[in-house]
């Protein structure tokens, strides 16, 4: 349970991160709720903080009829069991089948699954199929038995998902790049010499302090070129983004992890520009809030530094943590988001 003045902060913020680790008691109503409650904040006077809801009603508490603190159990115990239905299932189940095996309305269980995951239960299933593929490609000679062995009801399913999220070929996938074409250039930013690569899906690749020989222990089997003319207009507006990283940037990427993984990378772009977030902030946000260094190394497996804002991830204490370009990037990086006319 955090201190009295994490705990106050927390309530003002309405920070879901903090729900389960305690619930707020206001003594003049004799209702308890979550950190997250909507309701109108009480003063703080009038406020105690309980462990759990069942320390607040031995207090003479009850229950908040809009927030329902009591209720955090019961669905973190009904996301967990419908996580072990989709990885058990052969087929991915549909939505009302498996809120209905939890007891859940299908639009409310959606709700659940997605504060507790980050994603809907379809797209956890489909990042879990797609994670065995890629451990299978690397283990099966044939790409036909690696998409059955992975749950593909056939190659058609496989190969649609596997464009839309590998950016590449199965085969080539399993080959570490082989016959993908990769253009790569060199381009200076405010921030110094940047190397940004990409496939025909998108950029998979921004980084600094880096050249063709870091492109090339990276994606050992891929044709590396340099960028076509008709290439050119993505370097520009990638430097644009470099330089100007608090802007939309609508810029396209082929990106691949872990579930996990890409549960953080769609977290970091959720960040306001001229906002940060702690790692254990970004851990609660995905739904594992225990997963802190996990979290730090999602973050650091990031290959599009700024486009994915990994910079705006700080420790708890405040200070910087790490980055992989330098403390120096990541500073400015913070300060050009939080004054944009400088």
């Amino acid at each position: 349970m955090p201190d009295s003045d994490t705990a106050w902060r927390a309530v003002k913020a309405r920070d879901r991160s903090f729900d389960g680790r305690f619930v707020t008691g206001v003594m003049t109503t004799g209702i308890y709720c979550r950190p997250s409650c909507a309701a109108r904040h009480p003063k703080r006077e009038n406020v105690r903080f309980f462990a759990d809801g069942a320390q607040a009603r031995e207090a003479g508490l009850r229950p908040c009829k809009r927030c329902r603190p009591d209720d955090r159990l019961r669905d973190e115990e009904a996301v967990a069991q419908a996580i072990a239905l989709i990885e058990s299932a052969e087929e991915a189940p549909r939505l009302d089948m498996v809120a209905q095996s939890v007891g859940y309305s299908p639009s409310h269980f959606l709700r659940v699954f997605r504060i507790a995951t980050g994603v809907t239960p379809a797209a956890y299933a489909r990042r879990l199929r797609a994670e065995r593929a890629e451990d299978a490609l690397s283990r099966e000679e044939r790409v036909t038995d690696a998409i059955y062995e992975a749950g593909y009801s056939g190659p058609g399913r496989f190969y649609s998902d596997s464009n839309r999220r590998l950016g590449m070929t199965p085969s080539a996938w399993r080959r570490g790049g082989e016959g993908v074409t990769i253009q790569w250039a060199l381009a200076e930013t405010s921030l110094g010499t940047m190397l940004v690569a990409a496939t025909g899906k998108g950029i998979c690749r921004l980084s600094f302090d880096e050249d063709k020989a870091a492109l090339e222990e990276r994606f050992p089997h891929a044709e590396l070129v340099p960028f076509s003319d008709e290439m050119a207009d993505l370097v520009g507006r990638t430097v644009a983004a470099v330089d100007d990283p608090g802007r939309p940037h609508g810029l396209p990427l082929d990106v691949r992890g872990t579930a996990f993984q890409e549960a953080v990378w769609q977290e970091l772009m959720r960040i306001p520009p001229g906002e940060t977030r702690s790692y254990a902030e970004i851990a609660s946000a995905v739904g594992k809030p225990k997963a802190v260094r996990a979290a730090g190394s999602a973050n650091g497996a990031n290959n599009v530094a700024v486009l994915i804002p990994c910079h705006r991830v700080i420790r708890s204490d405040g200070s910087l943590g790490g980055y992989a370009y330098g403390l120096e990037r990541k500073r400015d990086l913070l300060r050009k988001e939080a004054n944009p006319a400088q």
